[in-house]
């Protein structure tokens, strides 16, 4: 077991479902940023985005054994199938890339459906077991309160995502290209890139990033019959809460629903169901284009 702080056993019961929450948080964050990219980005409403997530849980079933080199083995696995399936997506997308979101919606939908019976018919219909490192697979003390290091481990690996994804889109020169599609992708088709590129570029690095978010979080959410819906419906929730395109009203939205799905359940129980579509509601009635406005400026 690892010490990492030491306290008073009359610390507030509450600290650690908040903490819960930071990491639920953090995980919705991963999950959801490949859809307000692909979204806010590529303008492609990804319906299948919940089975990329997926896509990467049962690959952390089906390999994790219990070792490092088996964790590190999933989250490449897991990131490349992902990948793949999103440029897939990218290609039946073609044909409708210009077209209206319902259009998007349907075919994602029935790629959704499809894909997600197809992984319920190879790994059948019980919640597999997800194995972790032993060396997580404990509890440590945090403010004098036992709390799992998976967990402890998952939240600063998830932060360090989130900053990569942020430095990634203000500091690369992919990123200044994706900005530039945003803004004026026909002043980006005349530097020579192919908006089409861009689109199946996106849509591989949101499946990657679903992918990753679904080995590293098969222990918290999934893999099961349900995980798909479920990571689906939160990360739509983000996109509605944190505003089209911007990063850290992603990243607020993400966070805030971690906070109401964990505190929620600790201080109002019986209003814990609809405290998360209630926020939702409250943040739009105040603010209709989310917590923040764009992917690029903020």
């Amino acid at each position: 077991m690892i010490a990492v702080a030491a306290g008073p056993n009359r610390i507030d019961p509450y600290v650690i479902p908040a903490l819960d929450g930071v990491a639920y948080g953090l995980l919705v964050f991963v999950a959801a940023a490949g859809l307000v990219f692909c979204f806010g980005v590529a303008n492609i409403l990804n319906l299948a985005h919940g089975m990329l997530y997926a896509i990467g849980g049962y690959t952390a079933a089906a390999v994790l054994d219990g070792g490092w080199t088996s964790l590190a083995l999933a989250l490449g696995v897991g990131v490349l199938a992902a990948a793949a399936a999103g440029v897939l997506l990218a290609g039946l997308l073609t044909p409708v890339a210009t077209g209206n979101h319902l259009t998007q919606a349907l075919l994602t939908f029935g790629v959704a459906l499809a894909g997600g019976s197809l992984l319920v018919a190879g790994f059948g219909p019980d919640d597999p077991q997800v194995l972790v490192p032993a060396a997580l697979d404990g509890s440590v003390q945090v403010a004098g309160h036992r709390y799992a290091a998976y967990r402890l481990v998952f939240i600063v690996v998830a932060a360090a995502l989130a900053a990569g994804l942020y430095l990634t889109v203000r500091r690369t020169r992919a990123g200044m290209l994706v900005r530039a599609a945003v803004d004026d992708p026909e002043m980006v088709a005349c530097l020579g890139v192919s908006p089409t590129r861009i689109r199946v570029g996106v849509l591989a690095a949101g499946g990657a990033l679903a992918g990753a978010a679904g080995v590293l979080g098969a222990p918290i959410i999934g893999p099961g019959a349900d995980t798909a819906d479920t990571v689906l419906l939160l990360s739509l929730v983000v996109v509605v809460l944190g505003g089209l395109g911007s990063m850290v009203g992603t990243l607020l939205a993400a966070l805030a629903i971690g906070e109401i799905q964990t505190l929620g359940v600790a201080l109002l129980p019986s209003a814990a169901p609809f405290l998360l579509f209630a926020a939702m509601a409250a943040v739009l009635a105040v603010r209709a284009r989310g917590l923040a406005l764009r992917w690029v400026a903020t």
